[in-house]
């Protein structure tokens, strides 16, 4: 399957002239039971600090955040105090996706297994109140991936004094916090998805012909593996016995 130049490069126009440059990540707003008065211990606790600013700490950051926007790509604060903004993420994945193409809108809808494009880079538009899921959902339905969001996990690359690291981020942080914080330097602060690491694998998210298809791969794997050492101790014992061959012949 070939992906169109729109997808690869993840990028919209700002100057486009369709309305829907970027793609919101949606936010769902429940009702919760009235359950009293909570004391001041309990809202330090449900406080997340990874996510807590106030209303004027907000506004300063944005002004200041904004001052050193290059590309257009601001942040907005409405009277709620929720404020909104871009975030860029750098798709990392190493194995193929399930993508869903339809040829026309009266026919069923296919699915293509391939491989995204390499360091493929995408922009979404987010509130301040997306979680790093909504984030990873949101990305998903962008480009039609049919794969559970559950296989895929949002990361922060930061950079320290020529080292870079990268930290999986948790389903409960808050992406837009994070790049108001460090700034719009991508270097100070990037995101990435990518696959869960093997031993974060959530197996129960694929289906049985996946998992199926994945003893496949590991079957032939390990049958290749086998052939190579094989081949390197004939080699060896080849070797071996002309040299011995060799020692025995009477100078």
């Amino acid at each position: 399957m070939t992906w169109s130049s729109s997808m690869s490069s993840g990028y919209s126009s700002l100057e486009d002239d369709s309305e829907e440059f970027y793609f919101t990540a949606k936010t769902s707003f429940k009702r919760t039971p009235w359950k009293g008065p909570r004391g001041q211990q309990d809202v330090e606790k449900e406080r997340d600090p990874l996510s807590y600013l106030s209303k004027e700490e907000t506004k300063e950051k944005i002004q200041l955040y904004n001052s050193e926007v290059t590309d257009k790509l601001r942040m907005t604060l409405n009277s709620t105090g929720i404020y909104t903004g871009f975030i860029k993420v750098q798709m990392e994945l190493r194995r193929p996706i399930t993508v869903r193409t339809r040829t026309n809108a009266h026919s069923n809808s296919n699915e293509t297994a391939f491989y995204m494009p390499k360091d493929n880079i995408n922009i979404l538009h987010i509130s301040s109140t997306n979680t790093v899921r909504e984030v990873i959902e949101a990305l998903l339905k962008k480009f039609l991936v049919a794969d559970n969001p559950a296989k895929f996990a949002l990361y922060k690359r930061c950079q320290k004094e020529d080292q870079v690291y990268l930290c999986r981020l948790s389903d409960r942080e808050h992406p837009l916090y994070l790049r108001l914080v460090a700034g719009p330097s991508l270097e100070t602060l990037g995101f990435v998805l990518r696959e869960h690491e093997t031993g974060d694998v959530m197996w129960g998210a694929f289906s049985l012909p996946e998992l199926q298809n994945f003893l496949r791969i590991l079957d032939k794997e390990e049958e290749e593996q086998r052939q190579s050492l094989r081949r390197r101790y004939a080699s060896y014992k080849e070797k071996l016995e002309e040299a011995l061959s060799g020692a025995r012949k009477p100078g």
